[in-house]
């Protein structure tokens, strides 16, 4: 009777401790650089995010990642899409694409998913990489 009891109470107690998790876990899904790659290849409607600074943008960037730096720029990126997208997220280490992909969840996206330990983490796999585009003069200017 006692280990039945014992029993119960760890099973409550992992509830409980289940219970009190929030929410980062939910929002989006942070993917080694395989799964990512792998994930990204099997979505029908998906952008890549990288969300470093256009100076980082410029060094080597994963195929076809568009840089969105900022949260104005990430504003307007989300008034032009549906929800339905599924969005890939990266930055160096992988910090500033997690609170990234908060910020979309809260506007309602729901395909979220984030490079765990963003490009650092990719090339260390040796995962495919491209020199980032320079910036075009002009670009950037306020008009």
């Amino acid at each position: 009777m006692k280990i039945k009891a014992a029993g119960l109470l760890l099973l409550m107690l992992s509830l409980l401790r289940l219970e009190g998790q929030v929410a980062d876990s939910l929002k989006y899904v942070s993917l080694d650089p395989y799964y990512f790659h792998l994930q990204y290849l099997k979505e029908d409607s998906s952008i890549l995010v990288d969300v470093r600074l256009p100076f980082e943008f410029r060094g080597k960037i994963i195929r076809d990642a568009i840089n969105i730096p900022s949260s104005r720029e990430m504003k307007r990126l989300t008034d032009t899409i549906t929800k339905d997208h599924a969005l890939f997220l990266y930055c160096t280490t992988d910090d500033r694409s997690r609170r990234a992909a908060e910020l979309l969840y809260d506007q309602g996206f729901r395909k979220l998913y984030n490079l765990e330990g963003g490009i650092v983490a990719w090339k260390k796999e040796k995962m495919p990489v491209i020199k980032g585009r320079k910036r075009r003069r002009g670009e950037g200017e306020k008009m």
